[in-house]
């Protein structure tokens, strides 16, 4: 069986954002296996960098509009479309005015990380489940990228699973050398909990998640793990090699597509 549908969540791509080793990645790859794949979807946060207007953004009604609850309070999710320049492909942006109106990434222009980071990356991901629901739409593949994608694969493997759009999903991440430095709000792992989650899912978080935690939380439960970073944490991939997980190592750029796509028919033989 070959991969059809694809779904990327990453943390940002490139043209949207300045190039950084992650946007490009996010846009390169999709560009190189595009004409073996019968659709391909992206998703990623509006930071507030991003130009609406130049980049043509555009509301999608029909997935915005419902409301989000995050630490018993309703945030709306919106939703925005635009086209990938020089690509047969269209990437839908999540917004919300409270997460991501006139605000940077992980940081501010003072270099302060947000302490709110957490609850950002709790509504990107369930933004996206939520989203990918409503369009009916079954990946057989979900590759995230960067650590505001790292709460997909839990949210696909345990609070979605049933859900006939993730229920034949393999899910994989890819570890780059970008990370955050402030541990995330203690608490956190309570937020995170939504539908029918029990906190033993989590298994073993500590109070103060720091990005490692995070990182071992996605590889608990992904299917496979990609290496991008050149320094990526040896913890991790012994980790991942722990936990059974499939490992495509880093490659050579030129053949990183072929070999990425491989992997991922490999997941689904």
């Amino acid at each position: 069986m070959e991969a059809e549908k694809i779904l990327f969540i990453t943390q940002e791509i490139t043209p949207f954002v300045p190039a950084s080793e992650i946007g490009t990645f996010s846009q390169e790859l999709p560009q190189a296996i595009q004409d073996r794949v019968k659709e391909i979807r992206i998703f990623t946060p509006l930071w507030g960098t991003i130009n609406t207007r130049r980049n043509n953004l555009h509301e999608v009604i029909r997935l915005s509009g419902m409301n989000l609850i995050i630490d018993d309070t309703d945030h709306p999710l919106i939703i925005k479309v635009a086209s990938l320049q020089s690509a047969r492909m269209q990437v839908y942006f999540i917004d919300n005015e409270d997460y991501f109106h006139n605000r940077l990434k992980a940081a501010d222009a003072d270099g302060k990380e947000y302490s709110d980071n957490d609850e950002r990356m709790i509504f990107f991901n369930l933004g996206v489940m939520e989203a990918i629901k409503k369009q009916r739409w079954c990946p057989e593949i979900i590759h995230c990228n960067g650590w505001m994608a790292a709460l997909a694969p839990l949210y696909a493997k345990t609070a979605y699973k049933e859900e006939p759009s993730f229920r034949d999903s393999k899910v994989i991440i890819s570890l780059f050398d970008e990370k955050y430095s402030e541990p995330l709000d203690a608490e956190f792992t309570r937020k995170l909990l939504c539908k029918d989650m029990n906190a033993d899912i989590l298994g073993e978080l500590p109070e103060k998640v720091e990005y490692i935690d995070l990182a071992k939380l996605a590889i608990r439960n992904c299917d496979g793990v990609i290496i991008n970073g050149d320094n990526v944490p040896q913890e991790l991939i012994e980790y991942a090699k722990s936990q059974g997980k499939a490992i495509l190592p880093k490659q050579a750029p030129e053949e990183f597509a072929d070999n990425c796509y491989g992997f991922y028919n490999s997941l689904l033989a």
